[in-house]
């Protein structure tokens, strides 16, 4: 144990040196985006509240952070919306009951995602990415108190300052992680057992020090011997906990999956590590904090205005205090006169509006927010909500892969390991097991990636209609397969694919109709006919 402990040290300060220069650009962005998620960035003591206090005190303007809240919530509900499902696991499922089958645990997935409280992480820990670029989620099973595995999953939103992460594969995601954090005595006596601490920790327990801090690393790393098994010696990843200061291993387990979603907005290059949209504005906001510092230390200068006196034995230029319903006793009028200062505030207002205004163009504020003006349709306000998207969709495309897949994988091995997707929906059917899936988004955000490719089909269709029309002639519709090109249509657009009917299913329903519709015209000629024949039978009695 001790050579393990020894090797997490060592990769642990190996890569506190990679971040280390980082650091310093994530921390003043914090500073003027997200004051309340700068702590402990500067190694402090103090509390949260008061750090974030001290440094909005220093702020003169809140237009950054508005902005920033409005981005936020744009990404949440475009990217993981929790009132519409927004994504469906895809084996490449083809009869009923496979289609059933995975489309129940697509749903049974996304229910339990929702409501294990990942919204709250989620919207949290975009107040990371915008400023630093990046963030991590942690994702595993709910647990009790006493460590049991109980239904639904538990998200936590990792601080950043107490994360150091690595690829262990060139341009891969990361799959290393470590994380430095110091909790209490108490803490960590609840977290791993009183038998499982060191002998410095129990007496500090045993003693009542409760709050004493303890330095504790935790180690997710790919496990070289891993072979999908089910014991540490055996996962993919292996986790070890270590108390730092003693040496000693508190825990040591594994995952089956790398348990923790790490995306990144812009990779620095040669590092793991991501910068967020928040660099790109922090020289406005930097600017405009100074205008706005300037602007309000003068304006006691402009409200109360600057004076020249004369000491001409009558008044006294350092005694004299001007103010309201004071008389001042003069000998001549111009022994006291105002002064102009030279200030020019229209420069200062012109150039702070200016700076709003950049500021809200880089967070795309000016798109996001509500125009103001007369009510608009309903067509106008779904194109510019599509035009919104197909602005944050190319951010999107990274995050399909470092975040949303990670997570939906994660979340659907963990449910149907457990148990729990084959007692909520029955058995897998035979011909899934041992089969790969792939996650589907269907997403607000993703749909507006493929809506070029329906605004395509939808120009080609009207051309070759116009064309047919153009030369009273259908034969230029013969060069789209019209069933297949609505089939596709209905999917970029999310319809759920058991409610569309794909080309196959199509030709054999038509099949059917058309049969049902040659078996109801030949009942009706069997009618018709047994009612001539039944008329004429009649007829020819009454002739008798």
């Amino acid at each position: 144990m001790s050579d393990l402990v020894d090797k997490i040290i060592r990769r642990h300060q190996q890569l506190v040196t990679q971040r280390q220069p980082h650091d310093s650009v994530w921390r003043e962005v914090f500073d003027y985006l997200a004051p309340e998620r700068s702590i402990g960035w500067y190694g402090v003591t103090e509390t949260a509240s008061t750090s974030a206090a001290s440094q909005r005190a220093r702020l003169y303007d809140n237009t950054a952070m508005d902005d920033a809240e409005v981005l936020k919530a744009a990404i949440a509900s475009g990217m993981h919306p929790a009132n519409s499902r927004w994504f469906d696991l895809d084996a490449g499922q083809k009869s009923e009951e496979e289609n059933g089958w995975m489309d129940g645990a697509t749903q049974f997935v996304f229910e339990n995602i929702h409501a294990s409280g990942f919204d709250a992480v989620a919207y949290e820990n975009l107040s990371d990415l915008l400023p630093a670029g990046w963030f991590v989620m942690y994702a595993d099973q709910a647990r009790d108190n006493a460590g049991n595995e109980i239904g639904g999953y538990n998200f936590e939103a990792w601080p950043l300052w107490q994360c150091y992460v690595a690829a262990s594969k060139s341009n891969g995601r990361v799959d290393v992680l470590h994380r430095s954090w110091s909790p209490t005595v108490e803490q960590v006596v609840t977290e791993y057992g009183i038998d499982n601490v060191s002998d410095v920790t129990r007496k500090r327990y045993e003693d009542g020090k409760y709050s004493d801090a303890v330095p504790v690393i935790w180690s997710i790393e790919p496990n070289p011997q891993g072979k999908k098994g089910f014991t540490k010696q055996s996962m993919p990843f292996r986790s070890v906990h270590i108390e730092v200061s003693e040496k000693t291993v508190l825990r040591d387990s594994g995952y089956m999956e790398f348990p923790c979603a790490v995306p990144r907005w812009r990779l620095i290059p040669g590092t793991p590590y991501a910068t967020g949209i928040g660099s790109n504005v922090l020289p406005s906001v930097k600017t405009l904090n100074d205008i706005l510092r300037l602007e309000l230390g003068s304006l006691d200068l402009a409200i109360s205005g600057m004076w020249k006196a004369t000491d001409d034995g009558v008044i006294n230029p350092r005694t004299i205090k001007v103010g309201a319903r004071r008389v001042i006793m003069v000998s001549n009028i111009e022994n006291l006169v105002s002064l102009k200062t030279g200030a020019d505030f229209n420069v200062s207002f012109s150039k702070a509006d200016q700076l709003r205004r950049s500021i809200s163009k880089s967070l795309l504020a000016d798109q996001l927010t509500p125009l103001d003006g007369a009510v608009r349709s309903a067509t106008e306000i779904m194109q510019r909500a599509n035009q919104i998207r197909q602005q944050l969709g190319p951010m999107f495309a990274r995050f399909q892969g470092e975040y949303l897949q990670v997570l939906v994988e994660r979340c659907f091995a963990i449910a149907y390991r457990s148990g729990a997707l084959e007692q909520e929906i029955g058995p897998i059917p035979d011909s899934l097991k041992g089969r790969d899936f792939i996650v589907k988004y269907i997403s607000p955000l993703a749909r507006a990636q493929k809506m070029e490719e329906v605004n395509a089909v939808d120009v080609l269709i009207g051309g070759l209609i116009e064309q047919a029309q153009a030369l009273q002639n259908t034969n230029s519709l013969d060069v789209i397969d019209f069933d297949a090109a609505n089939y596709q249509k209905g999917l970029a657009l999310g319809v759920p694919a058991n409610l569309l009917r794909g080309p196959e299913q199509l030709i054999a329903k038509r099949k059917a109709d058309s049969a049902a519709a040659d078996q109801a015209t030949q009942q009706a000629q069997q009618q018709q006919l047994q009612a001539v024949a039944g008329q004429k039978a009649i007829e020819s009695s009454f002739a008798q």
